[in-house]
């Protein structure tokens, strides 16, 4: 099983939009996709509620021995988060993050071929447990000045988790919410490349910024059956991400 988080601490970049997009189009390409929704928001849970399976996420951090075995064996699986999700913040990462190992290995076990864990836009204990037990990380950022002085603390933060974690790979920054009619994030994503050749997603994978993407995830959908002409751009942006993404993480 590979595993993948999402991770910015810098709120409302299309975060948990990418995740949940990932965890659609890997689920229809025949993969066995579970999700890991360990930010408090809960917003991953709300729009993969029909998926969820009766494990919270918090257990994954707190209990030593979590029962994957009764899992579904087929499709989409959502471990949704809950408000006990709070009180890890009171843990050591150390214990966090074994604790998180232990229910990844399970998870592994019962044959999962995918495990994409949103967090929360901080660097907390959830954050870093899940940097530590992931094989890759990536983080989709909004060209707008805020979002960009945050990129810059997330990328400080893989170095240091990668000196635990040696396995982490950093699949890069994904453009997210772009308006290519706006001079400002023209500009930014210039600026962007220019200083991070190679943390950069490829030339032309963005996510533009579109009303369709919020549609999807309010009618816990994909983009992609959404009936407007803007989804149809949508979905071809996000499928080339997943594309992206299955390549760089070697699956399929």
């Amino acid at each position: 099983m590979k595993t993948l988080v999402t991770a910015n601490q810098k709120g409302g970049v299309g975060k948990t939009a990418t995740l949940v997009h990932l965890a659609f189009d890997f689920a229809e390409r025949g993969l066995r996709v579970v999700v890991v929704d360990l930010d408090t928001q809960a917003n991953a849970s709300y729009t993969l509620g029909a998926y969820k399976c009766g494990i919270t996420a918090s257990t994954l951090l707190s209990d030593t021995n979590v029962d994957c075995s009764s899992l579904p064996s087929t499709g989409l699986v959502l471990i949704e988060s809950d408000a006990a999700l709070a009180n890890m913040e009171k843990m050591t990462l150390q214990d966090a993050g074994t604790n998180f190992n232990s229910a990844i290995k399970q998870l592994s076990a019962v044959g999962f071929d995918v495990c994409l864990i949103d967090t929360a836009p901080s660097l907390g204990i959830t954050m870093g447990a899940a940097l530590l037990v992931s094989d890759f990380v990536i983080s989709p950022i909004e060209l707008e000045a805020y979002s960009i002085q945050g990129i810059k603390r997330m990328v400080t933060t893989i170095a240091n988790i990668r000196k635990a974690n040696k396995n982490l790979k950093f699949l890069g920054m994904v453009p997210s919410k772009v308006d290519k009619r706006n001079p400002r994030h023209i500009r930014h994503l210039q600026e962007l490349t220019h200083a991070y050749p190679t943390l950069m997603t490829p030339e032309g994978i963005v996510i533009g910024l579109r009303s369709s993407i919020a549609d999807a995830l309010a009618s816990r959908t994909p983009v992609w059956k959404i009936k407007k002409t803007t989804a149809r751009v949508a979905a071809k942006e996000v499928r080339a991400l997943a594309a992206h993404v299955l390549n760089q993480m070697e699956i399929g």
